[in-house]
């Protein structure tokens, strides 16, 4: 053994240390690409016409769980929102006319996902602001990340069969307003909407 080990060419061993050399210049140069070209906090963005991811989260209220599969059969409005989110306030008005409009529709459900927030802040936000539906909280920021929420205000349609029909970034104001209740819940309960 020692023989062969005296007989091992030196040649040899810098071969394997410039391979090895080679081959971690080689993952540096990609981690380096991927960090230039790559979003390093990209969240993968949920399609309108995909399975809405299934969410089980905390009641902002009762101590109870809320999953989105209970509300499978109906339209499910589901708002992302924060007690620190100005846009939010833009639009609170208008979710709790949605809420009004079609809350006593047995197949329509508007769902709160109260996002990176304080518990006592959102209730009392919802206290300032009003309040006639159902909010959960977000407790790990993965219901966010399932559904690709960059930030609040976010808006998703549902449909009945658990398909997300709409996705809308901002706050709901003005003609998003008037689409979303005209152009597509409203068609969905009805029966109407045309897959898009």
């Amino acid at each position: 053994m020692k023989e062969m080990a005296e007989n091992k060419s030196p040649s040899a061993g810098v071969r394997g240390w410039q391979i090895a050399l080679l081959v971690g210049i080689f993952g540096l140069i990609i981690l380096f690409y991927k960090g230039l070209w790559g979003n390093p906090s990209f969240i993968p963005p949920v399609i309108v016409g995909t399975a809405a991811p299934e969410i089980t989260a905390p009641d902002l209220y009762q101590p109870r769980e809320v999953t989105l599969s209970q509300f499978r059969g109906k339209v499910v409005v589901l708002n992302f929102w924060a007690s620190w989110c100005l846009e939010c306030k833009l639009e609170h008005q208008n979710l709790l006319a949605i809420q009004k409009r079609f809350g006593e529709n047995p197949n329509f459900v508007m769902l709160g996902v109260n996002y990176q927030d304080k518990e006592d802040l959102a209730r009392q936000y919802l206290q300032e602001h009003g309040n006639n539906f159902e909010h959960v909280r977000d407790l790990k920021g993965r219901i966010s990340i399932d559904y690709g929420v960059y930030g609040v205000p976010e808006t998703f349609v549902i449909d009945q069969n658990g398909v997300i029909r709409h996705k809308q970034i901002g706050p709901i104001v003005g003609e998003t307003y008037t689409f979303l209740v005209e152009g597509l819940i409203e068609p969905l309960l009805n029966g109407t909407a045309t897959t898009s």
